[in-house]
């Protein structure tokens, strides 16, 4: 005796709910993995308190550390080579330049920068600082 169950002439088919949560896991795990890749450049500053404007798009940033160490995008310069990186960066683009500083750094060290800065013709020189809010 031999029971038909209506299986027999079906034809096989791909499900695609599955094939769309496989993609939608992978999708998730290529975003987690781009954004733990990321590569922060720069010095860790604590920025002093105060009341300022917004970021300033597309500046040269000079890290002032806490150690009086200066550095631009992770490279450590000495104060003439920062000068005349920064100035050659914003040159380039007309970018402004962007003062970083610590709030235990000597505060000469900034003042001298700045001098200096704008000693080579660069105009836009700005401190960034944290809002007091």
């Amino acid at each position: 005796m031999q029971l038909t169950t209506g299986y027999e002439n079906r034809r096989a088919r791909v499900e695609i709910v599955p094939l769309i949560d496989v993609v939608f896991l992978l999708l998730v795990f290529f975003i987690y993995a781009m954004l733990s890749m990321t590569i922060h450049r720069g010095v860790e500053v604590q920025l002093p308190m105060a009341r300022g404007e917004g970021g300033i798009e597309n500046a040269v940033v000079i890290a002032l550390g806490a150690d009086n160490r200066l550095s631009i995008d992770g490279q450590v310069l000495d104060m003439e080579a920062a000068v005349e990186e920064s100035a050659a960066r914003s040159a380039a683009g007309a970018r402004p330049v962007l003062i970083r500083g610590d709030r235990a750094a000597d505060l000469g060290i900034a003042i001298e920068l700045l001098a200096r800065l704008r000693e080579d013709g660069i105009e836009a020189v700005s401190f960034q600082v944290q809002d007091s809010e």
